[in-house]
């Protein structure tokens, strides 16, 4: 990858974007429910991928690459969505569609099994209203199976 001045605890420039694993069990009908954009117990932020930091060539080959990570790291039902979210746009909706004016921050949280791994922070448990916020923020949704 050449060198990568990109660090662990960057926060993602807004025209970047991140995507999304959605569990088969907030697919219904093949689409994505507000649930899969929720904190689950003892979660601190959102788990996303930051797409730019894989410096793939093509939509596809960025896919093609967070597919494989997903199947290293998780049991990939046959239903499982990727969901893919501008930054940017994610922010914007939020700040400026919830009623507490919610800022998030989508910021780098790699490991070494994810380089690409990132999180969505400033999120409570049960947060029912951001969940649909970011969810209508999806403009492309991906099989999450190889």
């Amino acid at each position: 990858m050449g060198l990568d001045l990109r660090m662990k605890g960057d926060k993602i420039p807004n025209q970047h974007h991140i995507t999304r694993y959605c569990q088969p069990k907030y697919i219904l009908d093949g689409q994505i429910q507000p649930g899969a954009f929720k904190l689950r117990a003892g979660e601190e932020s959102l788990s996303v991928n930051w797409l730019e930091f894989l410096n793939c060539s093509s939509r596809e080959s960025e896919i093609a690459e967070i597919q494989n990570i997903y199947s290293t790291k998780l049991n990939v039902g046959g239903r499982a969505k990727i969901a893919v979210l501008n930054v940017g746009e994610v922010r914007q909706k939020v700040l400026t569609e919830s009623p507490d004016g919610r800022n998030l921050e989508v910021i780098h949280d790699s490991s070494t099994d994810d380089p690409s791994h990132s999180g969505i922070y400033n999120l409570k448990q049960d947060d029912e209203l951001i969940a649909e916020l970011i969810l209508e923020t999806v403009h492309e949704a991906y099989s999450a199976r190889t």
